[in-house]
């Protein structure tokens, strides 16, 4: 939970090219290199665009990827994300804190820092501009467009599943989503009895890994009435449920 306090409580809302945003990257970064990852701040552009209700300007955002120094990503390897920005009048404490929590609870467990050890090696990334800033899937999902985009062709050949860490704090079981057929061997994997439930949207940073071909799911999307909103604060993420969902990853990344 000091991760969702941090960012919810201490830095609050995160527009993608805002200041706050950029506090909370290169927090991130700090946290996934002190772990013992390679961390790069790989940055992209944005339009400017409404966003829930809201204008938002054009401007700069990074994802924060985070690569074991000794990955040789030619070879089958793993990927989870968790998109670091906010609707800007939401602090994110489970859209997306949440997510961003089980992703650095990952890092310290897994990474060349940490004790344990994956079956294969594990990508991390914080996805920059996921929230939407227009209508459709052309003004969604920015930095996970973008990071697909720039990955060599071998790169997407070797990847096994690309798991979404989105709104993962809140209910009594694990949402494991598909985007389409591309993802129903992943949600096989995942999906681990009455921890978890099958689910299926593209609203999500696992859609822009699925749309050219790679294996993505999404953890989470349970609805709560504080999302989009000025409530969505620390309390309303339940340490319980950021629990089970770091536990369906810890089965399938063992």
């Amino acid at each position: 939970m000091a991760t969702v306090r941090h960012l919810a409580g201490t830095i609050g809302p995160r527009e993608a090219t805002g200041a706050n945003f950029r506090t909370a990257a290169a927090w991130l970064a700090g946290q996934l290199g002190r772990a013992g990852y390679r961390v790069e701040r790989r940055p992209l552009s944005v339009p400017a665009g409404v966003s829930w209700g809201v204008r938002v300007p054009a401007g700069r955002t990074v994802n924060v990827v985070a690569t074991p120094p000794d990955a040789d990503l030619l070879k089958p390897y793993l990927l989870v994300g968790a998109h670091l920005d906010t609707v800007p009048q939401a602090p994110g404490a489970e859209d997306n804190a949440s997510g961003i929590a089980v992703l650095l609870e990952l890092a310290r467990m897994y990474g060349p820092a940490g004790g344990s050890r994956t079956r294969l090696p594990l990508v991390l990334v914080g996805f920059g501009a996921e929230e939407p800033r227009g209508d459709g899937d052309a003004r969604h999902h920015y930095g996970s467009r973008a990071y697909v985009a720039a990955m060599p062709a071998a790169h997407r050949t070797a990847l096994r599943g690309m798991v979404s860490l989105d709104r993962v704090g809140v209910g009594r079981v694990v949402p494991v989503c598909t985007a389409d057929a591309s993802g129903r061997a992943l949600q096989d994997e995942l999906v681990t009895g009455t921890g978890t439930r099958r689910c299926t949207n593209r609203s999500s940073d696992h859609w822009s890994f699925a749309r050219r071909g790679m294996p993505g799911v999404r953890l989470g999307s349970t609805p709560y009435a504080e999302y989009h909103s000025a409530r969505d604060l620390p309390p309303v993420v339940q340490p319980a449920q950021l629990a089970r969902t770091a536990a369906v990853l810890m089965a399938w990344l063992g």
